[in-house]
């Protein structure tokens, strides 16, 4: 039946990307869309195309496309580019994640929210999810100063907002003193499962270059990089059952994976690589994000009131005058300024994901930010793509949409 299921994802893909095209939005959106009517909305009349009890076992394709996209990202990180722009995406990308938390925060308290609750809700606000953003990006081949420094901000974004994350979480224990652990190990915490994945993703990246001058064929090249993305990709619940408290970035990962393997390997062998991507990634990301939209729910639209709304607009502004005080301070070019921020609205995976953390922080909360969270991701999931699309386009990256 997984097979079936398969065939039902991709064929809504294919239909809503023609939907997609003819009102002129992302195909991205158009995947999300499809994946909500024969999702949430069916769902609705009673008809469940793909019971709860088999999407469990989809999570793999999310997996292999998260995979996939953070070492796509990976192999824009050349040393010739930094050493082009310094510390500039660095900089943006501390200022977006911590000013989106700033303001949520702010506003949580302003309107009378526990200060707790508010420290934990608001450290996710930090989290922007890359993959609608790149989809995006590769779609219109969008090029120039915006997209060269969005894809570096959103690559560095995972880590900047577990680092925050992190320090606001153990601010929040402190706060409701309700756990024994030191503060000083959990402030810690995040910048250790950033080094461990770094330095995995370093290895395997070395590996890599040295496999693919061994193999030299096209079908055992695409192999090692699948190989080796699937095991980087499996590291987040081998570093779960092994350590309980440690949350190993496969995300981070690969993005060191790809970034070692595109400043070691020949440029010839890079370019056939990536050739090799392209050509199998898109039936992968056409079946994640419709798998993304059939697994959104729209009872919890209802659930999140006032709160919600403070945080779906307060995240917004906090990433966009983060990102352009971040490209101000840095004297990025002016369209840099203007327009980076909007292509870091879209909020998904390592968001939901940090709401389980939360859980263990905040339980009597627990349920009240999940509602949040996932309400958050429904519209970002939504309009992301598309203000990603106007952003660039204004910015006069996107030729002919």
């Amino acid at each position: 039946m997984v097979l079936l299921y398969l065939s039902i994802l991709l064929i809504t893909g294919l239909l809503f990307s023609k939907v997609a095209k003819l009102v002129k939005l992302p195909n991205v959106t158009g995947y999300i869309i499809g994946g909500i009517l024969i999702g949430p909305i069916l769902g609705l009349l009673g008809v469940h195309l793909i019971p709860d009890s088999a999407t469990e076992g989809l999570e793999v394709i999310s997996q292999i496309a998260l995979g996939f996209i953070a070492f796509s990202i990976g192999t824009e990180f050349k040393i010739s580019y930094f050493k082009r722009v310094g510390i500039q995406p660095i900089v943006i990308a501390i200022f977006e994640s911590f000013l989106a938390i700033i303001v949520v925060l702010g506003l949580l308290l302003l309107f009378g929210y526990d200060l707790q609750f508010s420290l934990v809700l608001s450290a996710i606000a930090a989290a922007t999810a890359p993959a609608a953003t790149i989809m995006v990006i590769k779609q219109y081949k969008a090029k120039g100063d915006v997209t060269e420094t969005l894809l570096s901000v959103v690559a560095l974004d995972d880590a900047t907002a577990i680092i925050f994350f992190g320090i606001f979480v153990a601010i929040a224990e402190i706060v409701g003193s309700t756990s024994h652990t030191s503060i000083a190990l959990q402030i810690a915490m995040p910048f250790l499962e950033i080094l461990a994945s770094v330095v995995v993703g370093f290895i395997a990246g070395v590996i890599m270059v040295f496999a693919v001058r061994w193999f030299k064929g096209r079908g055992n090249r695409i192999s090692i990089i699948l190989s080796l993305i699937f095991l980087l990709s499996s590291f987040t619940e081998i570093g779960r059952k092994i350590f309980a408290d440690f949350e190993f970035s496969a995300l981070m990962a690969c993005m060191m994976m790809g970034a070692v393997y595109t400043n070691l390997v020949e440029d010839e062998i890079l370019d056939v690589s990536m050739q090799l991507v392209d050509r199998i990634t898109p039936p992968i990301f056409l079946m994640f994000f419709v798998l993304s939209g059939y697994e959104l729910r729209l009872d919890v639209l209802a659930q999140v009131g006032a709160v919600g709304v403070i945080y779906i607009i307060g995240r917004m502004l906090g990433k966009i005058s983060g990102a352009y005080l971040g490209a101000v301070i840095t004297k990025a070019p002016e369209n840099v300024r203007k327009y980076l921020g909007f292509g870091l609205v879209p909020q998904a995976g390592v968001a939901i994901g940090l709401t389980i953390v939360a859980d263990a922080i905040v339980p009597q909360y627990a349920a009240q930010i999940k509602a949040v969270v996932l309400s958050a991701t429904f519209i970002y999931e939504l309009l992301g793509p598309s203000i990603t699309k106007a952003s660039l386009t204004a910015a006069g990256e996107i030729v002919k949409a």
